[in-house]
């Protein structure tokens, strides 16, 4: 299977190839290609990095010309983490504005709230970030992440079997009707592994402003290590909790959320050291893997996360799809040329990309083992190639 990703000059040089033919649609043959996408910038738990970075691969191939001279109107709504205001974001943008296609979103819960409305209106969305459950069971939502779910997978098998860490607890935060999907995925680790869960506590919050007595009640119970799924601002709340506590011999096993370069700056104790399955190429070892994506951000000055790296690569499959159709570009030639492509294979991610006709969208399940230890302030790579999901 051949390599497929476009990097921003790659879409500068091929969108100047596209034939005439590509461009019209819905509101005619020059006027822009309206994509939407929902996001939740503000509230609790905030990820605005998969839309901001959508919007600047979408604006590299609109000065590069764009679609045969045809622009992509980019329109990213806040959700705030509301519900209702999830539900009203995604008829803006469906109903009233005509967005051919969902790209790059990044949403606490909209997945969730608006898969049946996108199925109603035959619209697909590429979310950058799939949080909730419902980015990963709906035929017209596929994410170009790995997901919460298959990561806490993930980061529990490496707990178990490559660091072979017997008392693993788990701390979750929940959203909505997160928390079967949760207990599907501790399932799934327990059923290829053969390992049980030491200690669980679902009552965990998003945005408190002490994680104390939840840090207290998993030390007292004699874990290991910690395991779950903090956004970064909860995640740094926790490890500070522990901390506090004199807690310094605890493993953490946490999810790409707290991949950053700030989170790594502000954590100096990590206990015995802070392990994630990161979802996307790891960008704090030198490679040339993301320096497309990291010219991009940094001209733009997104910060350089995970989150980043999934609204980009949304962006760059999108734009690819685009550019194989032939004829008007509409809502409803965008989905069957979404549901026609083939797999996009990427060094940015352990597993091939594509949309199809699946019923649900949880194909993504590789990570790539990093650690960020004591005294470094500095994420390490802790393997050298990716880690699959045990069948």
């Amino acid at each position: 299977m051949r390599s497929r990703l476009i990097g921003v000059a790659a879409v500068a040089a091929a969108s100047a190839l596209v034939l005439a033919g590509c461009a019209g649609g819905q509101g005619g043959a020059d006027s822009p290609i309206v994509v939407g996408s929902v996001n939740t910038i503000s509230g609790a738990a905030t990820f605005p990095e998969a839309s901001e970075a959508a919007a600047a691969v979408f604006d590299a191939f609109n000065d590069a010309g764009g679609l045969d001279g045809r622009k992509i109107d980019y329109r990213a709504e806040d959700d705030k983490g509301d519900p209702a205001t999830a539900s009203a974001a995604a008829r803006q943008l469906v109903g009233s504005d005509e967005a051919v296609a969902m790209v790059g979103s990044a949403s606490l819960i909209e997945c969730e709230i608006n898969q049946k409305y996108y199925e109603q209106e035959g619209i697909l969305s590429l979310p950058g970030i799939g949080v909730d459950t419902g980015c990963f069971n709906s035929p017209n939502i596929a994410p170009a992440n790995v997901g919460p779910f298959n990561d806490l997978t993930l980061t529990l098998q490496y707990g178990s079997e490559v660091l072979g860490i017997d008392r693993i607890c788990v701390l979750l935060e929940i959203a909505g009707s997160t928390r079967p999907t949760y207990q599907a995925a501790i399932d799934r680790w327990s059923e290829t592994t053969g390992k049980e869960l030491f200690y669980l506590d679902d009552t965990v919050p998003y945005g408190a402003s002490d994680y104390t007595p939840y840090i207290v009640k998993a030390k007292q119970a004699g874990c290991e290590a910690i395991s779950g799924n903090p956004v970064e601002p909860d995640a740094i709340g926790w490890i500070k909790a522990a901390n506090a506590q004199g807690w310094d011999d605890v493993t953490y096993l946490l999810l790409t959320s707290a991949y950053s370069e700030n989170f790594a700056s502000s954590v100096s104790e990590a206990g015995a050291g802070i392990y994630v399955p990161a979802e996307f190429y790891p960008y704090t070892a030198p490679s040339d893997i993301n320096e497309d994506w990291q010219t991009l951000m940094e001209a733009n000055d997104i910060p350089l996360t995970a989150f980043s790296q999934g609204g980009y690569l949304a962006a760059t499959f999108f734009i690819e799809v685009l550019e194989g159709i032939d004829g008007d570009v509409t809502r409803e030639s965008v989905a069957e040329a979404l549901q026609a492509m083939d797999p996009i294979e990427t060094p940015m991610l352990g597993t091939p990309y594509v949309f199809g006709t699946a019923e649900t969208h949880d194909q993504l399940t590789a990570g790539w083992p990093i650690v960020l230890k004591s005294g470094t302030n500095t994420w390490e790579n802790a393997a050298d190639d990716w880690l699959h999901i045990l069948d």
